[in-house]
């Protein structure tokens, strides 16, 4: 009788490449050969360094290097989120994106529908106690596991979901736009400075990859200098009753809904802030849905380096979402850029007699999981956001003037935010060092 080793997965895995080889190969005595991973990353167990498991690169010179696992903090380290408002973007992006954060979670809820308030939180494991309603802001204060809240109701109670949440204390992530008039915004600033509390707005595409690219890129200098910048973001709306057809509610109808990821997605991209606007606006005569807010809004951005950008935004046409960077030596396209997912971004470029069209793929992400950790990073080692209210009260003040400028039909002078001294990225914070 001989010892044998049983044939598990942990010896399977002890054994390594010899142990399998030599069960393919037989009595052959054939050996397989490949570079070692080294003592310290065994090559499909993996080793922990610096806090989290690391793998080496299995896959050989013709692939792309795969990421690293995720690394997500424990539960209890995690920054706690409270919700305020579930509507459609919180329960179809906002909610489901937590599973995929890795420093903050969802610990309450605050909704006007307490039933629905009620379901939502038994599907996310939330205790009843936690969900609130939203005169309810008192007791939420007393609520230690909440260290932040993320506004998702319509635009116009922005301000006062703001205001309340600093005065209770906690930090504030808010949805874009802002508010609805720059006078809004900077009592936003105002109450959550007072309160020593962060105020971040969720411009969800500066934290996205392949809008991060596209900034790169631009300020690279690689293919020369922007010349002309395209963004256009459109789609259709079909139901009257929703609230962003309602300008006491929204504020506006295309621009500040859609039109402005056009508007903050130019700024982001070149870093400087515009000189001057000119816009149009349009509405279709007795269509019921645009009685109170526009259709579709055209607007041109000038800006001191000598840089044009043209956008438009639309409620009336078939969904596309573009953003395009001419330069003087290549056409850098995103397409979909604006959307929740499906980016794809096309590099065209002359290379000697023929024009190469290089696709450039990056590895997908959640945007929303970003912004929101990105959040969590910013309380966890108080930093202040890459898109703080200030960025949000420029956006404000900028729409403000396209409005003047659609009106009046002539150009409205513009410029960078009073005391924000010179240089680009005026009125944001540091430099992402990771997205989140």
């Amino acid at each position: 009788m001989t010892d044998e080793l049983p044939l598990s997965r942990r010896n399977v895995l002890r054994a390594g490449g010899a142990t399998l080889t030599g069960l393919a190969l037989g009595a052959t005595g054939a050996s397989a050969q490949s570079g070692p991973p080294g003592p310290s990353v065994p090559a499909d167990t993996g080793a922990v360094q610096g806090g989290k498991v690391m793998f080496p690169n299995w896959r050989g010179p013709g692939d792309r290097a795969p990421p690293p696992p995720p690394a997500p903090m424990p539960p209890g380290k995690r920054v706690g989120f409270a919700i305020v408002g579930l509507g459609r973007l919180s329960l179809e992006e906002i909610l489901p994106a937590f599973g995929e954060t890795k420093r903050s979670r969802v610990v309450a809820l605050m909704s006007g529908t307490p039933a629905k308030a009620k379901l939502v939180a038994e599907q996310y494991g939330i205790a009843p106690e936690a969900v609130y309603g939203y005169d309810e802001w008192d007791r939420l204060a007393q609520n230690a596991a909440v260290q932040a809240v993320y506004v998702v109701t319509p635009n116009a109670v922005h301000r006062g979901d703001v205001l309340a949440a600093a005065k209770a204390g906690k930090h504030v992530l808010c949805e874009k736009p802002m508010a609805a008039s720059s006078a809004e915004a900077r009592d936003m600033i105002a109450a959550c400075t007072a309160a020593k509390v962060k105020l971040m707005i969720a411009y969800r595409c500066q934290y996205e990859p392949y809008n991060r690219e596209v900034v790169r890129l631009a300020r690279s200098g690689e293919f020369g200098r922007p010349r002309l910048i395209q963004a256009f973001n459109g789609q259709t709306t079909g139901l009257p009753q929703q609230w962003r057809l309602k300008k006491a509610l929204a504020g506006g109808g295309a621009l500040p809904d859609i039109g402005l990821y056009c508007l903050n997605g130019v700024r982001a991209l070149t870093g400087e802030e515009p000189v001057s606007v000119e816009a149009q606006i349009h509405s279709p005569p007795g269509d019921a849905k645009f009685v109170e807010v526009e259709e579709s809004v055209s607007f041109t951005l000038r800006f001191p380096s000598g840089l044009i950008a043209q956008c438009m935004t639309s409620y009336g046409v078939h969904e596309s979402r573009r953003l395009q960077v001419h330069t003087e030596r290549a056409d850098i396209d995103l397409q979909n850029a604006f959307a929740y997912r499906g980016q794809r971004l096309v590099v065209s470029r002359p290379d000697g007699q023929v024009e190469s069209q290089d696709t450039r793929i990056l590895a997908q992400k959640n945007q929303f999981a970003l912004e929101i950790d990105h959040m969590a990073r910013c309380i966890q080692e108080d930093r202040r956001p890459r898109t703080p209210g200030e960025e949000g009260l420029q956006d404000q003040v900028l729409m403000e003037a396209i409005y003047e400028a659609a009106r009046s039909g002539r150009p409205v002078t513009v410029g960078p935010p009073p005391g924000a001294g010179g240089g680009l990225d005026m009125t944001r914070g540091p430099e992402l060092d990771e997205a989140g």
